[in-house]
C-alpha cells in the first residue's frame, strides 16, 4: 500500500520543523531536506506501529483522501 502525503516545513530558530498534517506526525532537522527526511522516517515508523496495532485501516481513510486543500491565514492576537 502506498500513500501520497503532505509535508509542511518551517524554520524555528536554528532548526527546521516538518509536519505531515494528514497523520499529525512531525519531526525536525538542521536543513529543510533533513527535516523532510526525518519526517519520512517518523511517518514510516508511525504506519508500521499502526499496522502492528491493527489500526492501519482507520488511518487509511485519512491518508488516502484524494481531496486536500492547503492555505495560510492571518490571526491577530490582541
Amino acid at each position: 500500500m502506498s500513500y501520497t502525503l503532505s509535508a509542511s516545513i518551517w524554520q524555528e530558530g536554528e532548526q527546521f520543523v516538518s509536519l505531515c498534517p494528514e497523520l499529525g506526525v512531525s519531526s525536525f532537522g538542521g536543513t529543510p531536506q533533513e527535516a523532510l527526511t526525518m519526517l519520512h522516517e517518523a511517518v514510516d515508523l508511525y504506519l508500521e506501529t499502526a499496522r502492528d496495532l491493527g489500526i492501519l485501516d482507520e488511518i487509511t481513510v485519512t491518508a488516502s483522501s484524494p481531496l486536500r486543500f492547503h492555505s495560510t491565514f492571518q490571526v491577530d492576537v490582541a
